[in-house]
């Protein structure tokens, strides 16, 4: 993310918001998982689409199919199996899939033409129970077709396609599957951050919302499961860890007699290193206890940053959402948020020209950004989904071009904010966590503030990725080195004087 564009707004986009941040800026961009080798002879390449919590299921493919002898390709003309792990919340991302699918269903077929090896493809996740019919017996796409709760079975289905030369398909969801027992595959990462599904699934059935009846209903992970595999990326060197959920603010489970929440758990991941620094997502706001602030006051390395979904600023469209919470209790839960947690960076989602959206009621949403002013946010047109209730009762009668004209004004009122808040940063000394070299040059690094701004900075011979650096930022696009932390308590300093550089990642 960039600053003042690192609003990650999308404004082509038709469909409503999934409530997880885009872990890459690109939801409805492919993001392969790099290779890996296997015994049995066979190897799979993985696609990813959508949110951070897909890019954790991938990791978990991955991991299955390697226990069971695949090998793990980073290039889909070196596979033997394709499989496409999908997102349903956006129209546009489905798009991208089935364009996907019939080019390498092109690809299968040629290649059995010339009389090569057959190909499988596999669709993968949040669209195979909703496109099931389509994929596999209309349009004949693909020969797997396997849901969210049932990759534990991936190894048979492919196996059983492969010698009956019939589709396979598992779209049975679950009440109790988290695959709490399964240690991810981290074959795409940068060695400093990953991601920890904490639970599965969601309960609150928002009205635009499909992940209820893509990903079933809401369940938590085992505490232990969840610190042992925390542990051991700590113990592997990693120096951040965000934790996933559809609702990650609902976490609950009993343990010991005692229930164990979301708060409880953030606190209990933050004693197992003074080195990691610990982010989630994604947030209800119905959900957002004051505990919880606590723990971001209290403990030093979970991030002063919270994506706090809104989606709307008028109370009654926010009844129709079925979103449970008023705009006056969203600015409440602001205000608290920003006395627990000084100087707390806020991002959100906002849905523009939701059914029955009224002039007055989209004037409600730009008062509300005005009063929070958001670092950071991720905006849609609405566009209906199917199954969802809103699809059921209510009629999508905002036109297209007024939905892209409200978009329009949410996006510039939310840039000037942005500007806003870079502006403010400036002369600010902050740390961040080195993740890699700048996408511009090899002689730069990026990394991201406590707050989640990323800066970048010339590169000094004796700073690494996952190392934490301090910044003087100097100003929206330029930052000056100062020194380096060993841990996060301990403060290195530099020997030779610090370089202005300029630049973004």
């Amino acid at each position: 993310m960039q600053p003042i564009a690192d609003l990650d707004v999308l404004p082509d986009a038709v469909a409503p918001v999934s409530s997880a941040p885009d872990a890459a800026g690109t939801l409805d961009l492919p993001r392969p998982v790099a290779g890996r080798g296997g015994t049995n002879g066979r190897a799979v390449y993985i696609e990813t689409y959508g949110c951070q919590m897909n890019v954790a299921d991938s990791e978990l493919v991955a991991s299955i199919l390697s226990g069971a002898g695949y090998a793990i390709a980073s290039d889909e003309m070196d596979a033997d199996v394709v499989l496409l792990n999908t997102c349903a919340i956006r129209e546009k991302a489905e798009d991208r899939v089935r364009g996907r699918l019939t080019h390498v269903r092109a690809r299968k077929e040629r290649q059995a033409a010339e009389g090569g090896a057959a190909l499988q493809i596999g669709v993968l996740g949040c669209m195979a129970e909703r496109l099931r019919s389509k994929l596999l017996e209309q349009e004949r796409l693909v020969d797997l077709v396997v849901g969210p709760d049932a990759y534990r079975d991936l190894p048979r289905l492919l196996a059983e396609s492969e010698a009956t030369g019939q589709a396979a398909v598992n779209v049975q969801l679950s009440r109790e599957e988290t695959y709490a027992d399964l240690a991810p595959v981290r074959l795409d990462s940068n060695g400093v951050s990953a991601f920890v599904s904490i639970m599965r699934g969601c309960d609150n059935m928002c009205a635009f919302c499909v992940v209820p009846f893509t990903r079933g209903r809401e369940r938590s992970r085992p505490v232990a499961s969840i610190l042992s595999e925390v542990g051991q990326l700590v113990d592997a060197g990693y120096k951040e860890v965000t934790v996933l959920g559809q609702n990650v603010n609902s976490y609950r489970v009993d343990q010991g007699g005692a229930a164990v929440d979301f708060a409880e758990l953030l606190y209990r991941i933050s004693l197992l290193s003074p080195e990691l620094r610990i982010r989630y997502s994604t947030s209800h706001p119905k959900d957002c206890s004051d505990e919880l602030l606590h723990v971001h006051r209290e403990r030093p390395t979970v991030c002063d940053f919270i994506h706090l979904p809104v989606q709307h600023g008028n109370t009654d469209v926010l009844a129709r959402m079925r979103r449970t919470y008023t705009r006056e209790h969203y600015l409440d839960l602001v205000e608290r948020a920003r006395a627990i947690v000084p100087g707390v960076s806020l991002s959100t989602d906002i849905i523009a020209g939701f059914c029955g959206e009224t002039d007055a009621e989209h004037a409600d949403t730009l008062s509300l950004m005005e009063a929070v002013r958001y670092d950071h946010a991720f905006t849609f047109a609405y566009s209906e989904r199917p199954d969802t209730y809103a699809a059921r009762k209510y009629a999508d009668d905002v036109p297209d071009d007024v939905k892209r004209a409200r978009l329009s004004e949410i996006v510039a009122l939310q840039r000037e904010h942005a500007l806003a808040s870079h502006t403010a940063r400036v002369g600010r000394e902050e740390v961040v966590l080195v993740e890699g070299t700048s996408k511009r040059s090899e002689a730069q690094l990026r990394g991201r503030t406590d707050t989640s701004h990323m800066v970048v900075f010339d590169r000094p011979a004796h700073v690494e990725r996952g190392d934490y650096a301090v910044v003087r930022v100097d100003d929206c696009t330029s930052a000056t080195l100062l020194g380096t932390f060993v841990r996060k308590t301990t403060l290195a300093a530099e020997t030779a004087p610090p370089v202005a550089v300029g630049g973004v990642a």
